[in-house]
């Protein structure tokens, strides 16, 4: 079973920084590189979005239009860790941000995986 806790969020200004970071456990350590990982989050009220996804040995990566230039995604296999650099943050950023492991792909649909959450409240 693997278990994905997620980190790092909380209130900020608009136009400030926040670093997510979710650690993988529960499963061979060498197979955290075997599988994409993603970003989702969910307003309150909303369907969960995808926001960023990242390929096993992280050259690829993709993300949500709103989030381009601003956003981060990037992987730490050896640590088995993925992080989430989120730059000039909008209040329309608020939401509970979700890390999840699968094939990837830009839907939930793609992951297998899902950690707690972790709530990024941008304030105005």
């Amino acid at each position: 079973q693997v278990q994905l806790v997620e980190s790092g969020g909380g209130l900020v200004q608009a136009g400030g920084s926040l670093r997510l970071s979710c650690a993988a456990s529960g499963r061979a350590f060498s197979s955290f590189s075997s599988y994409a990982m993603g970003w989702f989050r969910q307003a309150p009220g909303k369907e969960r979005e995808f926001v960023a996804t990242i390929s096993r040995g992280g050259i690829s990566r993709s993300y949500k239009d709103s989030v381009k230039g601003r956003f981060t995604i990037s992987r730490d296999n050896a640590k088995r860790t993925v992080y989430l650099q989120m730059n000039s943050l909008k209040p329309e950023d608020t939401a509970v941000y979700y890390c999840a492991e699968g094939s990837g792909g830009l839907t939930t649909h793609g992951y297998d995986y899902w950690g707690q959450g972790t709530q990024v409240t941008v304030s105005s």
